[in-house]
């Protein structure tokens, strides 16, 4: 067999784009159900064409997940510390990482404050 075989029969089809071109007139109406809550609530929402997404917006900055093995001890004092120990931990690893410098040279955390106390 040579020729493409279409994934839709062609007599489907041709219902299909005739259920597309058909306009109801508003007597049709009456035939239609009322949408329930729920199905309202699972639509989706379209703005000029583009669905519009729900909930919270993706970040410009997105995070990586990894894998990292810490001490138990250690993570059970950081869960210990209540909501959002997540968040503090990321911050405090921020404070702590190495920063580089417009040279590319890689500056350790407290390299300063050691220099200023020679």
């Amino acid at each position: 067999m040579t020729g493409k075989k279409s994934a839709i029969a062609p007599d489907f089809q041709k219902r299909l784009e005739r259920i597309d071109a058909h306009v109801i007139r508003p007597e049709e109406y009456e035939d239609a159900p009322e949408l329930t809550d729920e199905q309202l609530a699972a639509a989706d929402i379209h703005e000029g064409g583009k669905l519009v997404r729900r909930g919270r917006p993706p970040s410009p900055t997105r995070k990586k997940a990894i894998k990292l093995r810490i001490d138990p001890s250690v993570l059970a004092a950081w869960r210990a510390s209540g909501s959002g120990w997540q968040t503090r931990m990321t911050k405090t690893l921020a404070r702590a990482a190495p920063r580089s410098s417009a040279s590319g040279r890689v500056k350790k955390p407290g390299a300063a404050a050691k220099k200023s106390r020679a």
